[in-house]
């Protein structure tokens, strides 16, 4: 008589399970990593308009040769 056992699927096998495991961890860490960068890139998109700002600020021809006056030039700071 022949044993009527089969091997498991291998689906159901350990190394199976860990390699599907460690595939979806590295995939959501992508997902995430794409998100943030996403994320930034926005942010960094919305600083542009300031920037031109500035530069039309620094384009600007002061009375005292076209540096600014800083406040904390006529302070006197004990050290």
């Amino acid at each position: 008589a022949l044993s009527a056992q089969t091997e498991a699927p291998f689906y159901e096998e350990w190394w199976f399970l860990l390699v599907m495991a460690l595939s979806s961890l590295i995939l959501i860490l992508l997902v995430v990593f794409a998100l943030v960068l996403h994320g930034q890139s926005k942010k960094y998109k919305s600083c542009n308009a300031g920037k031109t700002i500035s530069n039309v600020e620094e384009s600007v021809t002061l009375d005292n040769g076209g540096f600014t006056a800083l406040e904390l030039n006529s302070r006197h700071l004990n050290i």
